[in-house]
């Protein structure tokens, strides 16, 4: 019997070791293969560029970072964003948006909403509080909470801006010299709401600000672009557009199905975005609204922010971003046109966010003038935040 004790006793010990050493090294694993970025020799980039990069304001409106398990205050090697990384390719604004959940299989095709959720599996796998093992609303909070503590941690370099005010601090930092990345908080898709408006409440509390109706399958609010029909909006998505639009936050259409899309824009008198896709007619793919609709956000004075994966440019190179980027303008004006990568939602790229004089590189080569450059990267976005954030 005393054998047999010590040999259980040892058996319980190596499997502690294996489940530590699993929780220690897979989620790193894991995420080299969800946010790879493609082996490359240097993008070239003039001097010319550079030196133009080095004037402009950088503003990128959706990375998934905070979904993993890593310190964005030091530079990780892997992944597509971290502080470092930021201020490298001199991001000024980065919108971090808190996924809740993502069905298994997921595609842009169809996904049922009661199909296994791979947001469930990661939060148990990555050790975060048992209360956000079953609730989506705690999933948000979280990820919220890790964008206070890396900002807290920073010593001002990372700057989480709720209001009118903070952007303008921001940007006068910026102004002034000093190294300062603005963060903004925003949900990929409503789902954290749960079906109850009083959820609005503690997500702008916790300082989200951009508000994705779906995300990968159809909700309370409505239909997804991925999801089993193309669903309008529900009596609960009146509710909540109506909200996000009196609260002072930005409503963001990417994921939603083009009747959700239409039917919100019919009952909105401020800036929309569609904050990480492609223009259909370069990227004929479901993932990318039609034209027609693409130019409706933008008569709401709105932002189309391209993304930098090739599912929805068709091209990942900083060639191939800055492609779509024109033809973006040509659909809907160079007033409307955004950057929105989808840095470390689960996409490979051929760059990370250190890279992005490549992409400055790319757009001079493209034929853009100063003054677009200006506006794609940057001003397009300060104008829709001066117009939506609260005083």
């Amino acid at each position: 019997m005393r054998v047999f004790g010590k040999w259980l006793g040892r058996v319980l010990f190596g499997l502690a070791v294996l489940l530590a050493a699993f929780l220690a090294f897979a989620p790193g694993y894991v995420e080299r293969g969800r946010n790879a970025v493609a082996p490359h020799d240097p993008w070239p980039v003039s001097a010319e560029a550079q030196a133009l990069h080095q004037t402009l304001l950088v503003g990128d409106w959706h990375a998934d970072s905070l979904l993993w398990k890593r310190d964005l205050l030091k530079r990780a090697s892997r992944g597509q964003v971290d502080l470092p990384r930021l201020i490298e390719g001199n991001v000024g604004l980065q919108v971090f948006t808190a996924v809740t959940k993502s069905p298994a299989g997921q595609n842009y095709e169809a996904n049922a909403t009661d199909a296994f959720d791979n947001i469930t599996a990661l939060a148990i796998g990555q050790l975060w509080p048992v209360r956000t093992w079953g609730s989506l609303l705690e999933r948000a909070l979280y990820q919220a909470e890790k964008l206070h503590r890396f900002a807290e941690a920073s010593g001002g370099q990372l700057r989480i801006i709720r209001t009118k005010g903070d952007l303008e601090a921001v940007l006068a930092a910026r102004a002034s010299g000093e190294t300062v990345v603005g963060a903004l908080l925003g949900i990929e898709g409503s789902h954290p709401l749960e079906g109850d408006l009083a959820n609005l409440d503690a997500l702008e509390a916790a300082g989200h600000r951009v508000i994705g109706l779906q995300h990968f399958f159809d909700n309370e609010i409505g239909g997804s672009l991925h999801g089993l029909a193309n669903a309008g909006l529900t009596d609960f998505g009146r509710e909540v557009v109506a909200e996000i639009e009196r609260r002072g936050m930005v409503m963001d259409l990417a994921h939603s199905s083009p009747r959700v899309a239409a039917e919100a824009l019919q009952l909105v008198s401020s800036p929309v975005i569609v904050s990480h896709t492609g223009i259909y007619s370069h990227c004929e793919v479901k993932r990318n609204f039609l034209d027609a609709l693409m130019v409706e956000v933008a008569r709401t004075g709105g932002v189309i922010g391209i993304g930098y994966w090739k599912d929805v440019t068709c091209d990942d190179s900083p060639a191939g971003v800055a492609g779509a980027i024109k033809v973006a303008i040509d659909v809907v004006g160079e007033d409307h046109v955004s950057l929105g990568s989808d840095f470390d939602g689960s996409v490979a790229t051929a760059f990370d966010t250190s890279e992005l004089p490549a992409l400055t590189q790319a757009l001079l080569d493209e034929g853009l003038t100063e003054a677009q450059i200006r506006k794609v990267m940057g001003e397009n976005m300060v104008r829709v935040l001066r117009a939506r954030l609260p005083e």
